[in-house]
């Protein structure tokens, strides 16, 4: 394995073994998750109206992984031509805007609605300004619009294998720029990861010092806020790790580069089944919606199966608990997001 030139951008791969694999890894990707967000896109829509079920940032998550997903056919085809991104300027510089902001739209609305549930559940009946927030599609539009400058150091150099960080021909001007952009994307990730930890600390305590209710609902209650920062672990810590060690080794020890890079990027594969989870665990998980989508896509033999199985193990999405507050009654909400 080779040292690379400091004063070279290297954007070929280095095992094209490795590369091929990871072609064919993302193009099963956007082959199993094109039909799927789009799916969901369709029911969001058409079926569930989401601007009337409170659930405009689940449907912005799933946009953001939609424009996600729509990339990957060129990112499979630059691996397969062994380059790690694309030579032509203007359509690197796309794939990385889009990565950029689609991805932290994700997990920007995400940190929200974990946030919508975190007042839910341990601060009920305080005055929750995420459940206010979430009913106007106009701060959606609003949060995207704030992730854009976010996504400006993209495009200022090259992220992927040509950042100039530890080359020798870098100016302060370079320097600069490629610092703010490493400092964007950890983060981008850190931080809502530390959210995401919190609160669902706090609700799981919550939850598990609940006497009143069913306690099979309240351990399926449990496992679905437990899911969503075990998806973010998988999906997001290890490229955010292995790019630590990227730097590191391009400081360091540039002999280590090449490897650092392949592990980088394949994790960066891996990152790509946020696309494919996050339908699974932030959209089926509610009741409403998944009932909307098995009416629509399944044969009715398999619906009435189902929603036999369902009603028979009935815990829902939008479950509620009930607990006595002196006076008053109130409704925990379980799982509703």
């Amino acid at each position: 394995m080779g040292v690379i030139d400091p004063k070279v951008d290297h954007c070929n791969v280095s095992s094209n073994a490795t590369y091929n694999i990871l072609s064919w890894i993302v193009a099963g990707q956007f082959a199993l998750g094109l039909p799927l967000n789009l799916s969901v896109l369709y029911i969001f829509i058409f079926r569930f109206k989401f601007w009337k079920n409170k659930s405009v940032f689940l449907f912005n998550i799933v946009v953001a992984d939609f424009l996600l997903v729509v990339c990957l056919p060129a990112k499979a085809y630059h691996y397969q031509m062994g380059q790690r991104r694309s030579p032509n300027y203007v359509m690197c510089k796309t794939m990385l805007f889009m990565l950029f902001l689609n991805r932290g739209a994700s997990i920007a609305f995400l940190v929200m609605l974990s946030i919508d549930r975190y007042f839910n559940v341990v601060h009920l009946g305080r005055r929750n300004f995420v459940k206010v927030l979430k009913r106007s599609p106009q701060i959606s539009v609003v949060i995207w619009l704030l992730l854009l400058p976010l996504t400006i150091p993209t495009m200022l150099n090259t992220f992927e294998c040509c950042n100039s960080h530890g080359r020798t021909h870098e100016t302060f001007y370079h320097d600069l720029t490629d610092t703010f952009r490493e400092l964007v994307f950890f983060t981008q990730i850190l931080i809502p990861f530390i959210v995401l930890v919190y609160c669902t600390v706090r609700i799981v305590h919550r939850l598990r010092k609940k006497t009143v209710g069913d306690q099979r609902k309240l351990r399926r209650a449990t496992c679905v806020v437990m899911s969503v920062v075990a998806l973010f672990s998988v999906c997001f810590l290890p490229s955010t790790i292995a790019r630590a060690v990227l730097l590191a080794a391009r400081l360091t020890r540039p002999e280590m580069e090449n490897l650092a890079a392949q592990v980088y990027d394949s994790l960066m594969v891996l990152s790509n089944l946020d696309c494919l989870l996050d339908p699974l665990v932030y959209c089926f998980c509610y009741s409403g919606f998944k009932d909307a989508y098995l009416a629509t896509f399944c044969p009715t033999f398999l619906q009435k199966r189902l929603l036999k199985s369902e009603f028979d193990s009935r815990t829902g999405t939008t479950t509620t608990t009930t607990t006595t507050s002196g006076a008053r009654t109130i409704c925990l909400p379980m799982i509703e997001k």
